[in-house]
């Protein structure tokens, strides 16, 4: 049986498309539920390739889902059982076109904040602490090397950025102007018991999570979700533990691979990107299935 091919754009015209991100489109079921399609689409240095990679939506998609199912005791999620993919999409033809690659979902309102936990030293963290001896203003012991595991993990939010423009750091004062310190607080919280929790599970498993980013809603009773994606090759920095050491950066399951060989061409990182030869979609596609395989097998 031939593998499905690659989506780089999903077209389901009997629903209203709300927009397209980097990677996922969405669309409009009615007024308390949307449909998220994870596509194929790459991107790296916020601009998006023109190529996809094979299967890689798939991946992001039963990965979000297993840890949203995973950590719903610590935080409820976005995903809705109020309807099934079949009642949204009735056609087969059109439903074949997303399957394993589209949820349902309440509609929340997004905060408008990036929830980034940080567990080692690597990044734009190591050159921040590198130039101040600080991540995002907090302060971390001296002599730490790149790649070493922090004393505990930190909470480095950022602050959402239009389509192509990039995330900038904020300070968690800054969240509590955002949103007040009981949500903020909240947040804060949750992402840190998320990343710990994730951690400790996939550490077991072969996987070194080394950072992550989160994102939340609310409902209209005030109730905080877990939205977007969750601890995915795409949120998160992946390491094998088997390759961790300290003092280098360590190979990674996720875009790193794609954004090494981006470095060594000719090109401005603003968009169109480049076209990606063969190999390299290939091989992006292999190391989002390895870290599928390694979480939560076949």
């Amino acid at each position: 049986m031939n593998a499905p091919a690659a989506l780089y754009e999903s077209s389901l015209p009997h629903l209203k498309l709300l927009g397209r991100g980097k990677v996922r489109d969405m669309y409009e079921i009615d007024d308390k539920h949307l449909l998220i399609v994870t596509s194929d689409r790459m991107s790296a240095f916020d601009v998006i390739m023109p190529d996809p990679i094979p299967g890689k939506g798939r991946v992001l998609t039963r990965v979000s889902n297993f840890w949203f199912e995973k950590m719903r005791d610590i935080i409820p999620n976005h995903l809705s059982d109020d309807l099934t993919l079949a009642d949204v999409i009735p056609d087969p033809d059109s439903r074949a076109q997303v399957e394993g690659r589209a949820i349902i979902v309440k509609r929340l309102k997004p905060l408008p904040v990036e929830a980034i936990v940080r567990g080692y030293l690597i990044g734009s963290g190591w050159k921040d602490y590198q130039n101040s001896g600080a991540v995002c203003g907090i302060e971390l012991p001296a002599g730490l090397q790149q790649a070493q595991q922090l004393p505990q993990p930190i909470y480095t939010p950022s602050s959402k950025a239009e389509m192509g423009t990039h995330d900038e750091n904020i300070s968690f004062a800054d969240t509590v102007a955002l949103m007040g310190a009981e949500l903020a607080g909240k947040v804060r919280d949750a992402s840190l018991q998320l990343y710990t929790t994730a951690a400790d599970y996939a550490r077991e498993r072969g996987i070194i999570i080394a950072d992550t980013k989160f994102e939340f809603g609310l409902d209209e009773d005030g109730t905080l979700y877990l939205i977007d994606e969750a601890l995915t090759p795409d949120s998160s920095r992946f390491w094998p533990v088997e390759q961790y050491q300290v003092g280098i950066s360590p190979p990674s399951f996720d875009k790193q691979y794609l954004r090494d060989y981006l470095e060594t061409l000719d090109w401005n990182k603003t968009a169109p990107g480049p076209k990606l030869p063969e190999e390299v979609s290939r091989k992006c596609a292999e190391k989002y299935r390895e870290a599928e395989l390694k979480l939560i097998g076949n």
